[in-house]
């Protein structure tokens, strides 16, 4: 199959997702049985918030981030300070907790990027760490270990299906910002940079600016998702910010695949599905994890997304190809032809 073919599979894949999931996702609440589902259903748009930003960072620039949950903590204890403390309203608090996610991204990777791929994972993880580690410190602005309450949204957004159609809202600005950048320049830029550094600086990209804007963006969506995340979990302690959850929004992108939207997408909602799944093997949740990551990678190395526009672009190159007729004047000539003789 041509990478034509495949590309061109995927931007249909795209083009018929960006129509019906906005449409299947206003319908859900009135889909599902009971609250708790539309709680996971809720959590799935959070977690998308964040790792529709952290996509182009690890998916199309190639950067390995696992640090991500510091900025969502520090977009969670914004929220609640700002709202519980300060009385300020939770609308303006969300969009406090994005600029600071943005200004603590542009920070981080101001340094950062300019490390190779492994140091950069690591003073990521640092990051995230040195966050965890401040939030228990500061126990008189953020309440230590004990963590804090975190208020909800006022009306109408305070019930459990208005603040799920406003994570709704979110998540869909959010994947067209992604989308409209992936697709345009920046996100050619963005894969040559991943692909190869020296190619993508021989052609005159600028690396360190082009990754930087990406990293404040994907700052921006970890601060707005930990508000968010914050205000669904209605309390948070610095314990709910780990480094399994950071490494499960990696582990999110590189089963749905670099380089598109939709894979990561589905990874997301298949990683967060996973517990509620295998709830009766709750001790076997790591395990579960692993094999998931290990059959992935063994079955679908491309991920998810690549999977589906190969199976896309097969079944469209079946159904249209033109029959094959035979040639039958020819044919028949061929078989009513002597034998030579020996």
């Amino acid at each position: 199959m041509s990478k034509i073919g495949t590309r061109a599979a995927a931007d249909l894949v795209s083009r018929t997702l960006a129509r019906g999931i906005p449409l299947f996702a206003l319908a859900l609440p009135f889909l599902v049985g009971n609250e708790y589902q539309l709680h996971v259903l809720t959590l799935i748009g959070v977690y998308w918030v964040l790792v529709a930003g952290l996509n182009l960072v690890v998916g199309y620039a190639g950067q390995l981030s696992v640090g991500h949950v510091g900025l969502l903590a520090i977009g969670a204890y914004t929220l609640a300070i700002l709202t519980g403390r300060a009385g300020i309203d939770a609308l303006m608090a969300l969009a406090v907790a994005g600029m600071l996610g943005g200004l603590c991204g542009f920070l981080l990777g101001l340094p950062a990027l300019r490390l190779p791929g492994f140091y950069f994972a690591m003073a990521t993880l640092a990051f995230s760490l040195i966050v965890t580690e401040q939030l228990v410190a500061h126990s008189t602005l953020t309440g230590g270990g004990a963590g804090m309450p975190a208020p909800r949204f006022a009306a109408p957004f305070d019930t459990a299906r208005g603040f799920y159609y406003l994570v709704v809202v979110i998540g869909l600005a959010v994947t067209w910002l992604a989308w409209n950048i992936s697709r345009r320049m920046w996100g050619r830029g963005l894969i040559a940079l991943r692909d190869s550094d020296v190619a993508a600086a021989a052609v005159g990209i600028p690396a360190l600016r082009l990754k930087l804007a990406v990293f404040t963006f994907s700052g921006v969506t970890a601060g707005v998702a930990g508000c968010l995340f914050a205000s669904l979990q209605n309390y948070i302690t610095p314990e709910a910010f780990t480094f399994e959850l950071g490494m499960f929004f990696f582990i999110c992108i590189i089963i749905g695949g670099r380089g598109n939207i939709i894979g990561p997408f589905a990874g997301t909602v298949v990683l967060t599905l996973l517990p509620e799944i295998a709830a009766p093997f709750a001790k076997l949740g790591n395990l579960l994890y692993s094999v998931l990551l290990l059959t992935a990678v063994l079955l679908i190395p491309k991920g998810i997304g690549s999977a589906l526009a190969a199976w896309v672009e097969r079944h469209r190159v079946r159904r249209h190809a033109p029959p094959v007729a035979p040639d039958l004047p020819r044919l028949t000539a061929a078989m009513s032809q002597p034998e030579p003789a020996p």
